[in-house]
């Protein structure tokens, strides 16, 4: 048996099924998935609190309808937590909640893989020249 092959025996599968509805990271890709919430929690976790009309001109590209639905999720989810001020015009902030945190170090471990195994088009362009 080949050390690669002793190795995978040892270790845990990232999903034993991928589809079903115990995985845990089917789970993670659920609540942070898609084009947008991962973009809205960079802009919370850097902020704090952040005023609604702030993370609509932060995300750039973001529709008010996809920004409005994206927040409910993940407050749905626990991610974020939404405060409503009962003053005029009405004022909305978001904050992270402890469980929005909580994922904080995986994305920055994520964002650290980005930058050292994604070459960009222009170092790629360096190598080839």
């Amino acid at each position: 048996m080949s050390e690669k092959e002793k190795t995978k025996k040892n270790h845990e599968p990232l999903c034993e099924d991928l589809a079903g509805k115990d995985c845990g990271l089917k789970k993670v890709i659920d609540i942070i998935g898609g084009k947008w919430k991962i973009m809205i929690l960079c802009v919370i976790e850097k902020e704090g609190t952040v005023r609604y009309g702030d993370l609509n001109r932060r995300v750039f590209g973001i529709t008010n309808t996809m920004l409005a639905t994206s927040l409910k999720e993940m407050e749905n989810d626990g991610l974020v937590e939404r405060k409503q001020y009962m003053e005029m015009p009405v004022r909305v902030e978001y904050s992270l909640t402890k469980k929005g945190e909580s994922i904080v170090p995986i994305l920055l471990q994520l964002k650290k893989w980005g930058e050292e195994n994604l070459i960009s088009t222009k170092e790629t362009d360096k190598d080839k020249a």
